[in-house]
């Protein structure tokens, strides 16, 4: 059964029941959630003027092709509250494709491995946490490895309030 590797994040509302409910319809639609990371709380990427984002990042085990997992993600992000409105943009939720098994795909909507895993470390940290020897299929490194070359210093820090 293929596995997948999803991001987690958001940065408004009540950040926690936003990624409990994700991982709740992921269950229901994606697949068996296999390993969970632990809930880390960053600053924002990309755009900075907005408030800090908790992430999370889950290893799913699905029979859904890539192309089915992105539809039912975008699907599960609207059904919260998700409002596209800017790029990196703050949001409510947010649920990234990183790896599907060993594949590598370019399409006009779906780019995986995602294509700045290696320059996020809110990304590569709970990624770390839960699969160190994942290797990444374009860059033949491994994610430990990945971690410790990201060049992303933006701390990433247990979020200990999780009770998840």
């Amino acid at each position: 059964m293929p596995k997948v590797y999803l991001l987690l994040g958001g940065n408004l509302g009540d950040r926690l029941s936003y990624l409990r409910q994700a991982r709740e319809s992921i269950t229901q639609r994606v697949g068996s959630i296999m390993h969970t990371s632990k809930v880390y709380e960053t600053a924002a990427w990309g755009k900075t003027d907005q408030p800090t984002f908790l992430n999370q990042v889950l290893e799913v085990n699905t029979l859904l092709s890539p192309e089915q997992v992105l539809q039912s993600i975008n699907a599960i992000e609207h059904e919260l509250g998700r409002i596209r409105q800017e790029h990196w943009g703050a949001r409510v939720i947010d649920i990234d494709i990183l790896f599907y098994d060993n594949l590598v795909q370019q399409t006009q909507r779906l780019t995986i491995p995602h294509p700045q895993l290696h320059l996020r470390r809110f990304t590569l940290l709970p990624l770390a946490e839960i699969a160190p020897d994942l290797a990444h299929p374009v860059f033949g490194q491994n994610i430990k490895q990945l971690l410790a070359q990201c060049p992303d210093k933006l701390e990433v820090k247990e979020y200990k309030e999780a009770t998840l």
